[in-house]
């Protein structure tokens, strides 16, 4: 149950640390400078949109890290029994790594409706 937890926990900070670098790369740098002049002019509704954006991008990753962790030690565990299932697992651990694909485009889509 310990090594559980471990895996788990694990997951979710890497998913937590790797959500704002994922949508600096994909929003890009200039992106990002557009975001904080507009903060800068407006002091409310870029600033919240800037908050919703990240943790709609941190929370995604977060919940996509603790899908992975229970779907993939699953998935080992169905391997190890019967190796000829491997393609619908794979397919089962895509599904739960989509989860941080949708937080980082909600967050993509309230950065481009922010202006």
């Amino acid at each position: 149950m310990r090594c559980k937890f471990r895996l788990l926990a694990l997951s979710a900070i890497a998913a937590a640390a790797a959500a704002p670098l994922l949508l600096l790369v994909f929003v890009g740098s200039s992106g990002a400078e557009e975001a904080i002049k507009a903060a800068a002019s407006d002091s409310g509704v870029a600033q919240w949109a800037l908050l919703s954006a990240a943790i709609a991008a941190g929370l995604g990753t977060v919940g996509a890290g603790i899908a992975v962790a229970a779907v993939g030690a699953a998935a080992v565990g169905v391997l190890a029994e019967k190796p000829e299932l491997l393609g619908r697992v794979l397919i089962f651990v895509g599904l739960a790594e989509g989860i941080a694909i949708y937080g980082l485009i909600v967050a993509i889509l309230i950065l481009n409706r922010a202006g």
